[in-house]
C-alpha cells in the first residue's frame, strides 16, 4: 500500500485527506446512532401510563432521562400538555423539525467525499498520462513498451485509490440515510401518539362522574317522584 501511495503522485495525498474526513464522519455517526438508540414503543407506553394518572411531573422526568431526539420531542409535547390538540400537534411537528438537522449532520460531507474521490483519481490519471506521453515527445518518440507500461501503470493508481475511497463512503452514506429515515419516522410517531395520549386523557377525565354526585342525583329523582305521588 505504501508503495502504491509513493507511485501515485501528489494527488494521492488528497485522497488520503478525503479518507481521513470520511473516517471521522463515519465514526461520529455510528456513535451518534448508538447513543440515541431507544425502543419507541416502550417509551410511549411508560409516558402514557403517567399521563393517564395525571402524573405529568413523572412523565417529564422519564422523557428527560431517555436519550435521543424521540424523547426530546415527547418532552417538548408534555411541557405544554395544557394546550389544545391543534397547538400540541404544531409543537410536536416543530420539535421534530428541530431534530432533523442533528440527525442528518455530516451526511453531506460523506456524500461529497464519495463524489469527489473518483474525480480526484481520474484527474491524477489524466495528469499522469499527460506527463508520460509528454516525456515520450521530448525523447523524440523513442521509448520502449516497458516504459509506456510503467507510466500507464502509475497513472492508473490514483483512479484505483479514488474508487477504493468512494465505494465504502457511498455504502456508508446509504446505510446512514436509512437510519435517518427510520429515526424521523420514529419522531413523527412519538409526536402523534403523545398528542393522542394527552388529549384522550382529558376526554376520559371529563367523562368521569363521581359516585357521590351520582348518588345525590338519584336521591333527588326519588324525592321528586315521591312528591308527585303525594
Amino acid at each position: 500500500m505504501w508503495e502504491l501511495i509513493n507511485q501515485g503522485g501528489s494527488l494521492v495525498w488528497v485522497l488520503l485527506a478525503l479518507t481521513f474526513v470520511a473516517t471521522v464522519v463515519v465514526l461520529e455517526r455510528i456513535l451518534f446512532f448508538q447513543r440515541n438508540r431507544i425502543h419507541v414503543g416502550n417509551l410511549i407506553l411508560g409516558l402514557a401510563n403517567h399521563v393517564r394518572k395525571k402524573a405529568y411531573g413523572e412523565a417529564l422526568h422519564e422523557a428527560a432521562r431517555a436519550p435521543g431526539p424521540v424523547a426530546r420531542v415527547a418532552h417538548a409535547t408534555l411541557m405544554r400538555h395544557h394546550l389544545p390538540r391543534t397547538d400540541l400537534r404544531d409543537i410536536a411537528r416543530e420539535a421534530g423539525q428541530l431534530e432533523v438537522p442533528r440527525i442528518e449532520k455530516n451526511l453531506r460531507a460523506l456524500y461529497a467525499v464519495a463524489l469527489i474521490a473518483p474525480l480526484v483519481g481520474m484527474l491524477g490519471t489524466v495528469l499522469g498520462l499527460i506527463e508520460t506521453f509528454g516525456g515520450m515527445q521530448e525523447r523524440s518518440g523513442f521509448s520502449s513498451a516497458k516504459m509506456i507500461n510503467d507510466g500507464v501503470h502509475e497513472c492508473l493508481i490514483t483512479t484505483a485509490l479514488g474508487l477504493m475511497v468512494a465505494v465504502p463512503c457511498y455504502l456508508f452514506y446509504m446505510y446512514f440515510l436509512g437510519r435517518v429515515k427510520r429515526m424521523v419516522h420514529s419522531i413523527e410517531r412519538a409526536g402523534i401518539e403523545m398528542v393522542n395520549v394527552i388529549c384522550d386523557s382529558r376526554e376520559a377525565t371529563s367523562d368521569i362522574v363521581s359516585f357521590g354526585d351520582k348518588a345525590k342525583e338519584a336521591r333527588g329523582e326519588r324525592a321528586d317522584s315521591e312528591s308527585v305521588n303525594r
